[in-house]
């Protein structure tokens, strides 16, 4: 149990192993993305603070796959 990862996604979700593999496999998936396609850092930023669940800090690695594979994400206003 030295993995953060691991333990992370557990917390996520509250230790379901179907909830647990979904999650690994949209980790697996978006890491190998973020390495091909490159997309821009205010992508990858952006997508970490939609990904963080609020009160534990915790990343929900679907939202993050999800969000860094979506072409529709634009920057903010605020941060142009």
């Amino acid at each position: 149990m030295r993995d953060p990862v691991f333990l992370n996604i557990g917390f996520v979700c509250q230790w379901q192993n179907r909830c647990m593999d979904q999650q690994q496999r949209a980790m697996k998936r978006a890491l190998s993305y973020t390495r091909k396609a490159t997309p821009p850092s205010w992508k990858v930023h952006l997508c970490n603070r939609r990904a963080v669940q609020r009160r534990s800090g915790r990343v929900d690695w679907i939202s993050y796959n999800n969000c860094i594979r979506n072409p529709n994400v634009q920057r903010s206003t605020a941060a142009r």
